[in-house]
C-alpha cells in the first residue's frame, strides 16, 4: 500500500514538470522621445502616465525605441526626419518597457557613436535592447524571455532605409530584415530551446492602412519556420491583423508616443496584449492609444480593435476598457 502511495505521489510530481504558467506580454508602436514628448518629460510631465496600469499589468513589455538616446554624434544628412532624445527621458521608460527594439529606421541618426550610446544607457538602465547591437552576432541575437517555464525568443528587424543604418561583421547597427537570414534566425532560436519565437518588424510603406504583398510573404514565411506570432510597426498608421496557419500576425501597432502628425489615422495606434503558453498563442487583444498635439497617448475606452483567441481564427473587435 504504501509504495503505491509513494509511486502515485511520484506520478503527481513528474506530471508538472515541464508545465508553464501563461505569460502576459505587451507590444507597443513606434516611441518617439525627441520633439513634443521631450518637451513634455523636460517640464517634468509624464507621456505614459495614463497606460501606466496597462504596462504594470504585464508580465513583460517591449516597445519600438524610433530614436537614439544619446548626447554625442551629429544628425546624418540628406535625411528629411532626424531624431536624438535626451538622456532624461531614460527615467520614463524605466519601470515601464522592459525591453526595447532598436531595429528601425532612427534608430542611426545621430551616427554609430550615438547608436552605441544608446546601447550602453539603455543597459545601465536595466533595459536590454534588441535588433541591434554592437555587431552584426549581437544585432541578431534573440531578445531571451524566461518567464512562468517559459523560453520566449523575440527577434527585431528593419527593412525600411536607410541601409546604411545595417550592423555589419564588426561594426554596430541594427539587423536587416534579409529573408534567409530572418528565417535562419528563427530556426537557430528554435534550436536553442526557444518554446516560442516572435519576430518583431520594421516594415511597410508609411501612411498605408493595408499590409503590401512583401508584408504578407514574409509574414508567412516566417511562420512557416516556426513562428508563433508576428507582430509589426513603422507605417505610422494601424494595419490589421490576420491568421495564417492558426497563429496572429498584426502588421503594424502604429505610433504609440509620437507627435508631428497632422492625419487623424496616425494619431492612432494600438497597444498588442498577449497572453501565451507551451501550445502558442492563448489570447490577444489591442487597446486603442490617442495621441494629442503633444505625442501623449491616451486610451479610447469602447473603441474597438482587434482580438481573437485560440482554437478560433476569426478575428474580432474587442472593445479597449
Amino acid at each position: 500500500m504504501r509504495r503505491a502511495l509513494c509511486l502515485a505521489a511520484a506520478l503527481v510530481c513528474l506530471s508538472g514538470i515541464g508545465r508553464a504558467e501563461p505569460v502576459r506580454l505587451v507590444f507597443a508602436g513606434d516611441i518617439m522621445l525627441d520633439d513634443g514628448p521631450g518637451r513634455t518629460i523636460a517640464a517634468g510631465r509624464d507621456p505614459l502616465a495614463a497606460f501606466a496600469p496597462l504596462l504594470a499589468g504585464a508580465d513583460y513589455t517591449i516597445g519600438n525605441l524610433e530614436c537614439p538616446i544619446a548626447t554625442t554624434g551629429q544628425a546624418i544628412e540628406n535625411k528629411i526626419y532626424t531624431f536624438r532624445a535626451h538622456p532624461r527621458v531614460l527615467q520614463i521608460l524605466k519601470g515601464r518597457f522592459h525591453a526595447l527594439a532598436v531595429s528601425n529606421n532612427h534608430a542611426g541618426d545621430y551616427g554609430k557613436e550615438a547608436f552605441v550610446e544608446t546601447l550602453e544607457r539603455l543597459k545601465r538602465s536595466g533595459i536590454p535592447a534588441f535588433g541591434g547591437g554592437r555587431d552584426l552576432a549581437a544585432a541578431h541575437a534573440p531578445l531571451w524571455i524566461e518567464k512562468g517555464g517559459l523560453r520566449i525568443a523575440v527577434l527585431g528587424y528593419d527593412e525600411y532605409k536607410p541601409r546604411s543604418f545595417e550592423a555589419g561583421p564588426d561594426w554596430p547597427g541594427v539587423a536587416w530584415s534579409e529573408d534567409s537570414q530572418v528565417i535562419a534566425d528563427i530556426r537557430a532560436a528554435r534550436a536553442a530551446g526557444a518554446d516560442l519565437v516572435i519576430p518583431f518588424m520594421h516594415w511597410g510603406w508609411e501612411k498605408e492602412r493595408q499590409p503590401d504583398e512583401r508584408q504578407r510573404q514574409l509574414a508567412r514565411a516566417m511562420i512557416d519556420a516556426g513562428a508563433d506570432l508576428v507582430v509589426g510597426g513603422h507605417p505610422h498608421v494601424t494595419q490589421g491583423a490576420e491568421y495564417y496557419r492558426g497563429r496572429p500576425i498584426i502588421y503594424s501597432l502604429g505610433n504609440f508616443v509620437f507627435d508631428g502628425f497632422e492625419d487623424s489615422d496616425a494619431r492612432l495606434g494600438w497597444l498588442l496584449r498577449v497572453t501565451l503558453d507551451r501550445r502558442g498563442v492563448v489570447a490577444w487583444d489591442t487597446v486603442a492609444a490617442r495621441m494629442d498635439g503633444e505625442g501623449t497617448p491616451r486610451p479610447v475606452p469602447g473603441a474597438l480593435t482587434p482580438c481573437g483567441r485560440a482554437g478560433d481564427h476569426t478575428i474580432h473587435q474587442c472593445p479597449t476598457p
